[in-house]
């Protein structure tokens, strides 16, 4: 068998995003790249084709027009609160989050929309904290949908990628494993690895791992950009903190199954360095694709405030940890109930209004750049995927009476966990409370707050009312899983995107960019992230590894 071999001046390992901008920004500076991909062509864009396309911009006209007032010192207050870097080796991570957040208040939005990338004009409000001013969470709605979803931010780098190819400055290697990197003198100089057998499923599903010949690469820079590790779920309980309890015994995957972080481990081998492996970002509010794609296929509900959140024997969850406050607290606190699982009970009127799901596939009018279908959220009634979900899914339960709804709860799971006075207590408790404009349920009192905002009282967040109201109904339960997703530790780099070793000089000709470097410098976002900031953690720091590895390239 015959070794394939190449020559480039860089070698891009991982054709996500963050190995798009990369290459994109050497080809820019007159660089040759091989872009090297253990996944077939139809996968091209990684993870982030699939992602709802949020990016986080500060101080932004979208924002202005919506009446919001942000600045860039709000948003490294609330960065700060919400990261909680507390660690030495934190040093790097911190600068790339300052640089970051500068960045999003300057010049992103005009980077991106010079690249063709717009946005949905509502701005949404991830991450909504609950504690004081200086602790988790936004201050405002910072949340950018980008016109096309995952597709829309990927695309114009796709297609800069692709027309370099056709000029001859980019090979595109699909289907070639990266197994070690090589290096020469302490110099990392290229790749080799397996050559698997061509595979033509569909986008995200599972491939063949038969070799069929093997390859070795060289190049004057190696630039991983592999992703994280949610699809290997050995791998993130390995990982999983003790601060957050033990890992569940049953996840759903957000991500597909060759998310599985091989390239981490092979970096580390070359002399890379990977610090803050125990910070991760799981959802709390996952459920069973009832149309899977790939195994364990979960998708993430984007909740508006107004659910009741109950856990898996129906405690009500406490102050603040209500649907969209704060994702890390909430899963500390279920994963100390002793269960895999909690639940939403809502009505319909509140699954109409607040609902979203995530991911590109199951926004087909944001994704597809159809007026007509968004104009649709704003009048009313279930998008058609969360209807699907609710008819169709294996974690939904549909009652006209609180007592039919807590028997199908009680169905889901494989022993009766719900006692239906209790539930029944705790809900009609917070229904008394709308009998005035007065409350001092903190729940209630957040709903009134956010729909001053213009953007929540449209599209997001229903008018307060008691949900064992008929006219509201019917009542709806959703069984809520949790599900990987990201990386927040990862490779350690500094400013310029090189690898750093254990003593923290550069390994000389490799540098790393992406969720494998936790968005920048080995984990930019500290314990907890804003969201809307992994998307453009990627376009950040691939674009500055990119440019500084073609300037280090004779």
């Amino acid at each position: 068998m015959n070794t394939e071999t190449t020559t480039a001046d860089a070698i891009v390992v991982g054709a996500g995003l963050a190995g798009l901008v990369a290459t994109a920004e050497l080809v820019a500076a007159g660089r040759s790249v091989v872009l090297v991909e253990q996944e077939p062509e139809q996968s091209l864009g990684g993870q982030a084709f699939w992602s709802f396309g949020g990016l986080f911009l500060v101080d932004s006209p979208e924002q202005r027009r919506m009446g919001i007032r942000d600045s860039h010192e709000l948003a490294w207050q609330d960065w700060l609160g919400t990261a909680g870097f507390d660690r030495p080796e934190d040093e790097w991570p911190r600068k790339w989050a300052e640089a970051y957040v500068a960045w999003a208040a300057g010049e992103k939005r005009s980077w991106v929309r010079g690249r063709g990338i717009t946005f949905f004009p509502i701005v949404s409000w991830a991450e909504r904290g609950g504690y004081d001013a200086q602790g988790p969470g936004n201050s405002v709605p910072r949340f950018h949908i980008t016109w096309g979803t995952g597709p829309g931010v990927v695309q114009p780098f796709v297609r800069l990628v692709r027309e370099a190819a056709e000029r001859g400055l980019v090979r595109l290697a699909f289907r070639h494993r990266v197994d070690a990197l090589t290096t020469t003198d302490g110099v990392v100089t290229g790749v080799s690895g397996t050559v698997l057998e061509p595979a033509d499923g569909a986008r995200g599903t599972a491939t063949s791992r038969t070799a069929i010949g093997d390859f070795a690469f060289t190049a004057q820079a190696v630039l991983v950009t592999s992703g994280g590790i949610g699809g290997n779920h050995d791998l993130v309980r390995r990982n999983w903190p003790t601060r957050l309890g033990t890992p569940p015994e049953q996840m759903l995957s957000g991500v597909p199954a060759h998310v599985d972080g091989r390239m981490i481990g092979i970096t580390e081998a070359a002399g890379g360095t990977v610090i803050n492996p125990d910070r991760m970002w799981h959802y709390v509010e996952g459920i069973q694709n009832w149309d899977p794609i790939w195994p364990l296929h979960g998708i993430r509900i984007l909740p508006g405030p107004s659910s009741i959140w109950l856990d898996a024997r129906g405690r009500r969850l406490p102050v603040p940890l209500y649907p969209g406050f704060d994702t890390l607290g909430t899963l500390n606190h279920l994963r100390a109930t002793g269960y895999d699982h909690s639940w939403f009970v809502l009505t319909q009127k509140i699954i109409e209004k607040e609902f979203a799901l995530s991911g590109s596939e199951q926004n087909p009018d944001l994704t597809g750049r159809n007026v007509r279908q968004v104009l649709g959220r704003v009048r009313g009634g279930a998008p058609a995927p969360v209807d699907a979900f609710k008819r169709k899914g294996a974690d939904f339960v549909v009652a006209d009476t609180l007592d039919e709804l807590v028997k199908g709860m009680n169905a889901k799971t494989p022993e009766p966990l719900l006692d239906l006075a209790d539930v029944r207590r705790t809900v009609e408790a917070r229904d008394r409370e709308l009998a005035n404009p007065f409350t001092k349920d903190m729940q209630i009192a957040a709903i009134t707050n956010f729909r001053r905002y213009r953007g929540d009282r449209l599209i997001r967040t229903a008018p307060p009312h008691r949900v064992l109201d008929p006219k509201a109904g019917p009542l709806i339960a959703v069984k809520l899983h949790v599900l990987t997703r990201k990386t927040l530790g990862g490779l350690h780099t500094d400013l310029l995107g090189r690898v750093l070793d254990p003593a923290g000089s550069p390994v000389p000709g490799l540098y790393a960019a992406g969720e494998v470097a936790g968005f920048g410098g080995g984990g930019m976002h500290g314990y907890r992230a804003l969201e809307g900031t992994f998307l453009g953690g990627c376009l950040f720091s691939g674009r500055e590894a990119g440019r500084a590895a073609a300037a280090a390239i004779l």
